[in-house]
């Protein structure tokens, strides 16, 4: 049998029910207008309910429309578990309204060889959310593309360094995208969130990702997925990016117009 990895929030973070889902996602993708030319290596978008933050990953994801991407490497926070190193999922596939997203055996396989903190932590991956709210958008812009998902535990320089240049080895030579999955600040009101988000922002826009790790070390707040965009910034360094840009920040009381307890988007 094929281990498939059920989706957790299907129905609640999102809707179940595929041509809602469609809808919802495409006018998200649909707002983001025409994307900036060049050609992307690695996106990062948020993890929030598709209510929240879709609004903001419409603009990371309407980046990859019409490329030709075969494999897309997803890095995210672990929420529920707590491990040292990263969790793949080298099988199977992720299940979701729109089908089932294979895994791109070959590109674990290698990714996992090239580091010795990626290991399988099948537990990791049982309700976390970072990953599977990238695949409504993921499937509907790369409907064919296999996925590589990466959960990281403690966000250690270490850690995120070694696994940035295991996936910059792993894919070189493949049609790939980097995603990297993260909110920013949580519960602050908006005037104090845009203040702290500002600061992870110069450092993606600067496309310094020591200097982000170095934010995170001493003020980890900032990023839930901190590390994960680290490791991602790193191996699109290391794959020839030359620049970052930020497409579109924005916080969840945009939609909610609760401006006293908001989380950040990027």
């Amino acid at each position: 049998m094929v281990p498939v990895r059920r989706a957790a929030v299907a129905g609640s973070w999102y809707p179940a029910d595929r041509e809602t889902l469609a809808r919802e996602v495409d006018r998200h993708l649909d707002a983001a207008g025409e994307p900036p030319r060049g050609e992307p290596i690695a996106i990062i978008a948020p993890h929030a309910g598709l209510m929240y933050s879709g609004p903001i990953a419409g603009h990371a994801y309407n980046v990859l429309r019409g490329q030709d991407i075969e494999v897309a490497v997803l890095v995210g926070p672990s929420h529920y578990v707590g491990f040292e190193g990263v969790a793949i999922y080298e099988r199977g596939a992720f299940d979701t309204p729109f089908g089932a997203v294979p895994i791109a055996e070959h590109c674990a396989s290698a990714i996992r060889t090239a580091s010795r903190h990626v290991a399988p932590h099948p537990t990791a991956h049982v309700r976390e959310h970072s990953l599977e709210m990238q695949l409504p958008f993921l499937k509907r812009v790369l409907p064919d593309a296999a996925i590589v998902p990466l959960v990281m535990g403690h966000q250690r320089r270490g850690t995120a360094n070694e696994l940035g240049d295991a996936i910059a080895t792993a894919v070189k030579g493949l049609r790939a995208i980097l995603i990297a999955s993260t909110d920013l600040s949580h519960y602050q009101n908006a005037t104090t969130a845009a203040k702290l988000d500002s600061r992870v922002i110069g450092q993606v826009q600067r496309f310094d990702p020591d200097g982000l790790m170095s934010l995170l070390e001493t003020s980890p707040e900032h990023a839930c997925g901190g590390g994960p965009t680290v490791s991602v910034m790193r191996a699109a360094k290391l794959l020839g990016a030359r620049d970052a840009r930020v497409l579109k920040y924005g916080d969840s009381g945009d939609v909610s117009a609760d401006k006293d307890a908001v989380v950040g988007y990027l």
